[in-house]
């Protein structure tokens, strides 16, 4: 059904599931959300399958006026929504009616937000994902971010939806510098003990020259033994290489399947969306782990997201009118 008409699309939003896999060899990156966690939270909280298609808002939301009674969702940064100009929370969801519009405040933390609608948003179907990844124009809206005047269209969503919200104690925090977990190599032979030190005891800034496809650092530049040149091979999403000139590249969901620059060390996935909610100009230092750590790591993630779905809280909202003026007012229940 259609949910949403596109008033203004904000700075860059599009249609993002958890990505596609299996066509690296062919040279498609997986792309999908930049931050997984909130994006399976954000489904979570319609009743949604945590892969169906969210929007991904960075930095400044888009005005969405809503075509059908619906239940949405909005998780990631710190970005106010309002239907209607009434407040809503982040990490929560609500209902919205037909001719309500949706709007967002300036971000106050983080970078990215994920808006889910019951029943999932639809998109051209590409690849085994509903991801859009611009540069190759495969999915979402016509392989592009939203653009005034679309018509997005949503699934059918589930009978009986109740608002919620997650716990307070479950709320991630976002920072503008972050300590980010790494796994050294597959290429870290090619740097020497002293290098390396650099890598791990610096504070890196993100430049301007930053996008989906990775994220460029400013710091101490990092020499390799030799070279930073090796036969092409691949990459994935949180590989860290270094180039020439010393400066360390970590390539996110819509870099290149394959790269021919030293890759020092590799993110661990888990910290992959605290990644996604830093800024150009944000900083971060990296923390070397092992791979059992980093097992373990991944298994208190996946936790964290179990004890959420366990301790949901339901949320009623009331429309009140006192002295001639209208109010909005939700209620947790706790």
């Amino acid at each position: 059904m259609e949910c949403f008409k596109v008033l203004n699309p904000g700075f860059f939003t599009t249609i993002q599931d958890l990505g596609r896999y299996g066509y690296e060899s062919q040279g498609v990156p997986n792309a999908g959300a930049m931050d997984e966690f909130a994006l399976r939270i954000a489904n979570i909280l319609v009743d949604n399958h945590e892969n169906a298609p969210c929007l991904e808002i960075t930095l400044v939301g888009p005005v969405l006026e809503v075509l059908n009674d619906t239940m949405i969702a909005v998780a990631g940064a710190e970005i106010q929504p309002l239907v209607n100009g009434f407040s809503r929370p982040c990490w929560s969801s609500f209902p919205v009616r037909k001719g309500d519009v949706i709007t967002f405040r300036p971000v106050k933390s983080g970078f990215r937000a994920y808006l889910a609608v019951a029943g999932g948003l639809k998109g051209e179907f590409a690849m085994g994902s509903f991801s859009t990844y611009v540069n190759g124009k495969l999915g979402g809206v016509k392989g592009r971010p939203i653009a005034k005047g679309d018509i997005l269209e949503s699934g059918v969503p589930k009978h009986g939806l109740v608002p919620k919200k997650i716990r307070d104690e479950f709320l991630p925090i976002y920072s503008e510098e972050e300590e980010i977990r790494v796994i050294l190599g597959p290429q870290d032979n090619y740097f020497t003990k002293e290098a390396i030190e650099i890598f791990l005891n610096s504070t890196y800034l993100i430049t301007e020259d930053s996008n989906r496809m990775g994220y460029r650092l400013e710091g101490p530049p990092i020499k390799a033994k030799e070279k930073h040149d090796i036969i092409t091979d691949g990459v994935v999403p949180g590989s860290i290489q270094v180039p020439a000139n010393g400066k360390p590249i970590i390539l996110l969901k819509d870099a290149p399947t394959t790269g021919g620059y030293v890759k020092i060390a590799t993110v661990i996935s888990p910290d992959l969306s605290k990644l996604a909610q830093l800024k150009p100009g944000d900083r971060l230092k990296f923390k070397a782990i092992d791979l059992l750590q980093a097992h373990q790591v991944l298994s208190e993630f996946e936790d964290k997201i179990g004890q959420i779905k366990k301790s949901l809280n339901m949320v009623r909202y009331f429309h009140v009118r006192i002295n001639e003026k209208d109010y909005d007012i939700g209620l947790e229940i706790l």
